[in-house]
């Protein structure tokens, strides 16, 4: 077998791992997945990571699977985690290392480092099909968090939906650029004055200052700029262990695309909340109606909102200048509540795809 073929072939080993973890990493037909992987992955490190999964194990067992000695694999594990290829983590002093999804994972990894042709091709694989085999599943990746300043008028507020409360109960932060924003800068195709550089993570424990590192000063201050930007607040589709925040926009955001542009309007992603419009506050100014990206708000003589359409986000609320906005409760068929945390969601990811029982 030549070598070309047998650099494919564990291309090929690593979609398939890839497609075993709860996210997926569906086939396309122009195998445009193909071209992502041999950008972001050496040939060695392709075969290293092909034989890792979902579950953590250390650099011995992974060596053993491969069938090399671990100070051959040990350093392709190390150069693909510093890159955010794969994830490890540590206990009672061991090191263990699993495979990282494409999303969310590796995928918004490369903010930093995409450039023109990579992010043609993680548009090309998104909307041929790789944004449609990994939306249609439940349950569903990230989950809408409503704006703060909406919250605070509502009469009940989810233990889960305060992400500037969970914020507050941080000790480490960090600001990257946002990975979509970025790519559609690349693509030409970018049609916000959004800010990039507004994805959050934020973590219970004291990590060293590294180059994104901000303080939680800083991150709060984010969070605020971003609902008063008009920004939509998503989060990890679970209840606890939630450490980052996304701020999107319905106009690059995959996840907001895949509903807008890919038609998927059932994904649990909206909020368990729904805007109202009170007719006697309204003055038909407009601003929820441009500040909506799910396009659910029309003027007719006062605000109109299409309840099929709405995600919760609470954005419209935060712009409204006479009040005439507010967010309510989902009833209770209508909740969806998220996994207990990331252990559980992968769980229930599995078995809606047949993966697991």
């Amino acid at each position: 077998m030549n070598t070309k073929q047998t650099s494919l072939d564990t291309y090929e080993k690593l979609i398939d791992a890839l497609g075993k973890l709860p996210i997926g990493f569906p086939r396309t037909k122009s195998r445009v997945e193909l071209q992502i992987l041999e950008r972001l992955f050496s040939v060695e490190e392709a075969k290293v990571a092909s034989y890792m999964a979902g579950t953590s194990e250390t650099v011995e067992a992974i060596a053993q699977k491969v069938g090399l000695p671990k100070e051959a694999v040990e350093p392709k594990l190390t150069s693909m985690l510093a890159r955010g290829m794969i994830w490890s983590s540590v206990k009672d002093g061991i090191r263990k290392y699993r495979l990282a999804p494409f999303m969310v994972g590796f995928y918004e990894q490369q903010s930093e480092t995409m450039d023109h042709d990579l992010a043609h091709l993680f548009e090309h694989y998104w909307m041929e099909g790789g944004g449609k085999g990994i939306m249609k599943y439940h349950p569903d990746t990230h989950r809408v968090d409503p704006a703060h300043e909406a919250l605070k008028k509502t009469e009940t507020i989810l233990p889960y939906n305060d992400v500037r409360k969970l914020m507050e109960q941080a000790k480490s932060f960090q600001a990257r650029n946002c990975i979509c924003r970025r790519q559609q800068e690349l693509l030409d195709t970018k049609k916000c004055n959004f800010p990039v550089r507004n994805c959050i993570s934020f973590l219970p424990v004291e990590l060293p200052p590294g180059p994104n590192t901000i303080t939680k000063e800083a991150a709060l201050k984010l969070l605020d700029e971003a609902e008063e930007a008009g920004l939509v607040h998503c989060v990890a589709n679970q209840q606890n262990g939630l450490y980052w925040v996304c701020n999107c926009c319905g106009c690059c955001c995959g996840i907001l695309r895949g509903i807008l542009e890919l038609g998927i309007e059932n994904t649990s992603v909206r909020a368990n909340y729904f805007a109202i419009v009170d007719p006697d506050k309204c003055n038909s100014c407009g601003i929820c109606e441009d500040r909506c990206h799910m396009n659910a708000i029309s003027i007719n003589g006062t605000a109109s909102i299409d309840q099929v359409k709405c995600i919760g986000c609470g954005v419209c609320i935060t712009g409204c200048p006479t009040d005439a906005l507010n967010l309510k409760l989902r009833a209770d068929t209508e909740l969806i509540t998220p996994a207990e945390n990331y252990k559980a969601w992968e769980q229930a990811r599995l078995r809606n795809r047949g993966l697991s029982h």
